[in-house]
């Protein structure tokens, strides 16, 4: 099978950060699918692996966590799917990952695909949707009807990335009036347009920005950019007894001190937990997937890909880690479509 990787952590422009190779499909066990590949997409999990790291791999290593394809066989203690059924997913951090003609997947990590999105509008969704959902509803413990969450507000930092993109959709559709943090016309727009009420610069003190709205505190925070940067301002403007999750990285020590007189709560989100360790609960993240699928079927929830690569090869994917690693990145990029 053709499959795309790398064996040094290059920089984005050279060529052999990632180059195309060949490799042996593999065969499905237990509860693995083995998952004809159409789509894509990158996140910024795919360029940090491939970039930061030392030494030469002496076999080369797959990445990629998001795919949209089509079941080719399966293990023989799968009953969820079927060769065939059209899925979605992103993938586990432990195993090759899905930038290969084949792959093989957990299928209680896996969703039946939206049956109205292409698949490139289908590889955009997966990561983004499981972080999202398990960061709001699980993380925040946010109640999932409207009237539990009438009056409640949230502040998404870093509204028009990714999982932003998704977040400020599911708040809004869960009733919270959402306040996301977006700095330039575009992505201010965007927000907007996926469910945010307000919009605060994150380039600004956001407790100035916050409270410029009538807002002394909020309720939730979801923070998706900078952690580092943001966390004496989250610890401002979260209500007393409040809830903060963050997805990203700390390069400092937090002062968790400063939630004790609010006896607030800090949360981390790391999608890739269930599957890392097989926890009990490890088959919700098909249920969440599939609950996806049907918002998206159903028009509750807009997909978010905003740029569209074909074929899929190693020029095509280092082209969509090169827009991502920019910074500048507003929704999602997918790369569809093997060469013949």
């Amino acid at each position: 099978m053709k499959a795309i990787g790398f064996t040094r952590h290059l920089d984005i422009n050279d060529s052999q950060s990632l180059f195309d190779f060949e490799k042996d499909i593999p065969s499905p066990k237990g509860h693995d699918l083995l998952v004809k590949i159409n789509a894509v997409s990158v996140n910024p999990v795919d360029t940090s692996v491939r970039h930061n790291g030392r030494g030469t791999l002496t076999t080369p290593k797959i990445i990629g966590w998001d795919a949209c394809g089509i079941v080719k066989e399966v293990g023989a203690q799968v009953s969820l799917f079927k060769p065939g059924d059209r899925v979605f997913y992103a993938g586990s951090f432990k195993r090759p990952g899905s930038n290969s003609e084949y792959q093989l997947v957990d299928e209680r990590i896996v969703g039946h695909a939206p049956k109205t999105l292409s698949d490139d509008e289908t590889a955009a969704m997966p990561l983004t949707s499981l972080t999202a959902y398990e960061a709001l509803f699980e993380q925040l413990s946010l109640p999932t009807t409207s009237s539990e969450n009438k009056g409640k507000t949230i502040l998404i930092i870093n509204g028009a990335g990714g999982v932003g993109s998704v977040a400020t959709q599911l708040a809004a559709n869960a009733g919270l009036t959402v306040i996301a943090s977006a700095s330039r016309p575009e992505s201010i727009k965007w927000v907007k347009e996926h469910g945010a009420k307000y919009t605060v610069n994150h380039r600004n003190n956001l407790v100035d920005e916050v409270r410029k709205l009538g807002y002394k505190y909020v309720d939730y925070i979801l923070e998706l950019k900078d952690i580092d940067s943001h966390w004496k301002e989250m610890c401002e403007l979260i209500k007393p007894e409040g809830t903060i999750a963050s997805i990203t990285e700390n390069k400092r020590p937090i002062n968790l001190r400063l939630l004790t007189p609010k006896k607030a709560t800090f949360t981390w989100e790391w999608m890739y937990t269930k599957s890392y360790y097989h926890t009990s609960n490890m088959q919700t993240q098909h249920t969440i997937l599939d609950t996806i699928a049907q918002l998206l079927d159903e028009g509750k929830l807009k997909c978010t890909l905003t740029r569209s690569l074909s074929p899929l090869n190693a020029a095509n994917l280092r082209k969509a880690h090169s827009l991502v690693e920019s910074g500048h990145m507003i929704g999602k990029v997918a790369v569809s479509g093997w060469e013949k």
